[in-house]
Formats: structure tokens, sequence, C-alpha cells
């Protein structure tokens, strides 16, 4: 048996390869010799293999649809990482007794490619998550791979399926990396084999008819992460978990759950987006609150960062990373001081919020607090989703933020 002693030793191993992992996303910290793009095999789909493309974008659900080809490569512990290899999209055989299957050892990556007024296909700062998913995978105990091999080789396959990249400034081609594990043994322990894979498939519009503001439930009872559990890391089991939550919201009138945390009820995050509220705080200051990535709570979104940073750049107001808690929203929201409260992810860029369903743990009864998000005098939200759509779409650069493949 591991002493506390040893297992500490360990922790601190896996959290420098995380952290190393983020730091240079270009070095393979446990020598793992990783797969390479000049090794990339491409078997492009045959005529009678290609699907229809839709014929419109109106009422496109997000992840039904997908593209021709897809990238897959494959570890075994003993040999290392396989070829790479492009092929035209196909099921996976896996055994019953994988254990991504039983212990849901896997991890997943959201980014999109957009086709831009000059006809030009960009990626979305993949850097960004080609780090989160390196230390997504060390968490996980999978394998370590080349950010810059896999980006390469994902822009090969968005090039090879780029009449799929939508014809559209408001609809995209969504990308799926995963990695799972695939070793055919029942037992909790390392994975001994995995398969990482690329989906693609076109996304519409998010809002087809303009923005729509969303009602949460904020229920204490209901905790989506804690310190020193895995809520900053993009698995799948973080997801699982929130289904019901989810159910539960739609059937008290709500899209969506506010995650809080703690005694003082910290807001954390909304459904699966990162949180954003601009309020006049109690100094009089305009200022744009995020929780921080300081405990491990918050998955360290890259549409959060963006748009932290296009604040900043515009220098007209405070940005502060903590945690705003219920009461401070209940007591700004009497005195009207809330301007606007939102999401933030890949999917949509912004959510706004219009309604909050409290639960009151004192009284266990629903308080209703309503947000001012459309009709704000002070429009930071919008502003934000323009810029970072203007960046994605290739109408204005920001340098370094994305990566022209076709």
């Amino acid at each position: 048996m591991l002493s506390r002693h040893h297992v500490s030793k360990l922790f601190q191993v896996v959290v420098r390869r995380a952290s190393t992992a983020a730091a240079t996303p270009n070095v393979l910290p446990d020598k793992t010799e990783p797969f390479y793009h000049r090794d990339l095999e491409i078997h492009a789909a045959s005529p009678s293999q290609m699907k229809p493309k839709p014929d419109s974008l109106d009422g496109l659900k997000f992840g039904h649809t997908f593209s021709d080809h897809m990238f897959e490569v494959n570890w075994d512990a003993a040999k290392g990482w396989t070829r790479p290899i492009i092929s035209p999209l196909h099921d996976f055989h896996i055994h019953p007794g994988a254990k991504v299957l039983h212990y849901a050892i896997e991890l997943f990556e959201g980014m999109k490619a957009y086709r831009g007024v000059d006809n030009k296909i960009r990626l979305f700062r993949p850097d960004q998550n080609m780090a989160r998913m390196r230390r997504t995978a060390a968490r996980s105990s999978l394998p370590d791979f080349d950010a810059n091999e896999l980006t390469d080789i994902i822009a090969d396959l968005v090039k090879l399926d780029k009449e799929w990249v939508p014809y559209s400034n408001t609809a995209s081609l969504y990308l799926r990396p995963t990695m799972i594990s695939t070793d055919p043994t029942l037992g909790v322990g390392d994975p001994s084999q995995a398969k990482l894979f690329v989906l693609t498939g076109p996304a519409g519009a998010y809002y087809p008819t303009g923005f729509k503001p969303i009602s949460l439930l904020a229920d204490p009872e209901y905790v989506r992460a804690f310190p020193g559990g895995v809520g900053s890391f993009k698995m799948g089991c973080n997801y699982a978990p929130t289904i019901l939550i989810g159910k539960v919201a739609t059937s008290l009138g709500c899209q969506q759950a506010l995650w809080l945390y703690d005694k003082d009820e910290k807001l954390t995050e909304v459904g699966t987006m990162n949180i954003f509220v601009f309020w006049t705080n109690e100094q009089n200051e305009l200022e744009l609150v995020t929780p921080p990535l300081s405990d491990g709570l918050i998955l360290p979104g890259v549409t959060r960062d963006s748009l932290i940073q296009i604040a900043k750049s515009w220098n007209e107001f405070k940005i502060t990373e903590r945690y705003p808690t219920m009461d401070e929203i209940k007591r700004a929201t009497k005195e009207k001081r809330v301007h606007q409260v939102f999401g933030a992810g890949t999917a949509c860029i912004v959510s706004p919020v219009g309604r909050i369903l409290y639960k009151n743990t004192t009284t266990k009864q629903y308080e209703e607090i309503l947000i001012p998000t459309m009709d704000s005098k002070i429009d930071v939200m919008q502003r934000l989703y323009d810029t970072i759509n203007d960046i994605q779409y290739g109408r204005i650069e920001w340098p370094g933020w994305t990566k022209i493949v076709a």
C-alpha cells in the first residue's frame, strides 16, 4: 500500500505534467513518442460514401449531422502511437470490457472552423483547445501527444471536408477531438490502450432569430464541481450528472441550471458555460466579473479567456476574476446595479440571462430574480459577441487567434 508521502509525490508528478502541457504544448513530459503529421494516411471517401449536405442550415440540430471524414489514431502502452489516419466516417468495434464504458476514462474538446468573409477557412485559437486537451489527458491518465502535430492533422481534415464548412457568417463547422480508453480489461487502473479521434459536422446559427434570454434554476442542493475535483477538466464524467438537473430546470420553466457552491452560494457556471456578470459594484464602479480559475471549480473556457482579453483591450471598466454570490446578485438587482448576466461558450459565444429562479435554503421557497440583460443601456454582451464574431469570420484580425487552413 502506498504511504501518504508516496501518494503526494505521485500527485505532484501528474500536476507537473499537466502544468508543463499547458505551458509548453510541444513538449512531451513523459517522453511518449508522438504521432506525426508527416505520417498521416488519407483515405478519401468515394462518391458513393459521401453524404448529401444539408439543403439549408435552418433547423440544423447541433451534433446530428456529420461530415464525410474523421481522424483516428490508436495508442498502446507497449507500442506507442500507431500511424494517424483520416478515413470515411465509420463505426468503431469496441470490446464490451473497454475501460471507457465502465469507468468513464475519456475526454473531449469542442472547437470550430469558420468560413470567413474572404472565403478563407479559419480555426479559432486551436492552441488553447490543444493545451486544455493535454491537461485533461494528464489528469485522466491518458497518453500525451504533440499539440502542433494534432492541429496540423485537424487542419487537413477540415481541408478535406471544406465544402462542409457552411457558406455563412453565422454558421460553422464544429470539431470534436476525443480520447477514450479502449483496453479490454475490467478493474480500475491506468489505461494501457487508447484511441484519439476527431469528428466534424456543420453547426447552424445558435440564435437564428436573434438573442433570446434564458431562465436559470439556482438550487444550492445541486453541485457541479468542488475543490480537488475535476471541474476544471473537459471530461465526460462532468456532464452526465448534470442532465437530470437540466430536466428539473425544464420542469420549472427554466432552460439551464445556475451552479452554486459552498455556504455563501458562489455563482460558478451556467449550464455548460462560464458565467459573466456586468454590474455597477458597491464602490460605484462599472465591473465585469467572472469566477476565477484558481481553485479547480471552473472550466478554463477558450471563449471565457477571449472575452476577458477583448474587454481588457477596451480599458473602459474594471474586470475582476472572483466569485459573485447569490446575496450579492439579489442585493445588486434590487438596487438596480446589475446590467447584464450572460453565459459564454463555444456553441453560442454568449447566452443572455433574463431570469433566475432561486431556491432559498432558509425558506425552501423559490424566488424570482429578473435580470435586465436585454434592456440594459450599457450593452457589453453584444459588443463582446460582435467583436469575437468579427475575429472568427475574418472581418478583423487579432494576432495569433486564428489559423487559416484552407
